[in-house]
Parts: structure tokens; C-alpha cells; sequence
């Protein structure tokens, strides 16, 4: 597996793979609710924001993706919140390559990067419905910060934070 930048010719793969990866969340949600999810991982605000984007290759096929927002940037097109760290955002994995270490390795990248960029701390939002993120999350050292959780819609689905020091 290789793990390295996106180039901007390869968008439209890097957003078929989070709709693929998110399209498990669709049932867990309303349809107001999945529409504002949906936009969100085909939004520009990743390109236009300073944000680095990384893919995972395996066998030369893009097959995960991460994007990592800069500190001081709104990284949320529905929310003004901002955090004064980088935040790993749209962590997506086809499904038929799940399993296989993808997330864990794009999660380590964007630590890495991170902690190279002088950062001491990181950031993410997961919504609760997403069971197998948080437990990758906390598995990895990500410890709650539910003071700083989001509730988008005002429809009961919380985004929780989670924090980990570099």
C-alpha cells in the first residue's frame, strides 16, 4: 500500500470513494439529514481550504482517502466552529477494500504529518452512528472532548470530538 498526496485530477475519485464508503450511513439518518452529509463529502471546501488530501493506493488503485485541514480553518461548510489544530476529516475506504489496514494506515499519515508540521495536538469529528470509526479512533489513543461536539441538524445525530496529543 502506498499512502501519498492527491493530485486535483483525481477528485472525482477521491469523492466517488467517500459516497461509496458513507453510503452505509444513509439508513441511520434522515433524508434532510443525509442530503447535508452527502454535499459535504462532494463539497469544494476541501480544495479551497489550504487542506491536504491524501489517497491510499493499492495495486496502483486508488482505494481510501483523508483529508487533513490546517489549524484556523473552517473545515465544516454547516458549522463556523474552528479549532485552533489540525482536524482529520472524510476518512473513506471502499468497501471492497476494507479490512485490510487502509484506514489505520491513512490515520498514521495524517499523524504524521501533522506532528512533522509542528503540531502537538489533532482533531476529527464522528457522528455517532459511526460505531467503526470510533472505535478505530479510540483504539488508536483519540480520547472524547464532548464540550467541543457538534449537532449539526438539530435532529438528535451528534458529532462527537476526540483529541490526540502528538
Amino acid at each position: 500500500m502506498n499512502i501519498r498526496e492527491m493530485n486535483i485530477e483525481e477528485i472525482d475519485i477521491v469523492r466517488n470513494i467517500r459516497l461509496n464508503s458513507y453510503s452505509d450511513y444513509e439508513v441511520f439518518v434522515s433524508k434532510e439529514h443525509w442530503s447535508v452529509l452527502k454535499n459535504t463529502l462532494l463539497s469544494e471546501n476541501d480544495i479551497n481550504s489550504n487542506s491536504k488530501i491524501y489517497v491510499a493506493e493499492d495495486e496502483n488503485e486508488i482505494v481510501g482517502t483523508v483529508v487533513l485541514f490546517p489549524g484556523e480553518v473552517k473545515a465544516y461548510d454547516w458549522s463556523d466552529s474552528v479549532q485552533s489544530y489540525p482536524e482529520i476529516r472524510m476518512l473513506a475506504v471502499e468497501p471492497s477494500a476494507r479490512k485490510k489496514g487502509i484506514a489505520r494506515a491513512l490515520m498514521e499519515h495524517s499523524l504524521k504529518v501533522a506532528k512533522e508540521e509542528g503540531n502537538t495536538e489533532i482533531g476529527l469529528h464522528t457522528a455517532t452512528f459511526m460505531t467503526k470509526a470510533a472505535s478505530l479512533y479510540e483504539n488508536m489513543g483519540f480520547v472524547r472532548v464532548p464540550e467541543k461536539d457538534l449537532e449539526p441538524m438539530n435532529d438528535g445525530v451528534i458529532v462527537k470530538a476526540y483529541k490526540y496529543e502528538l
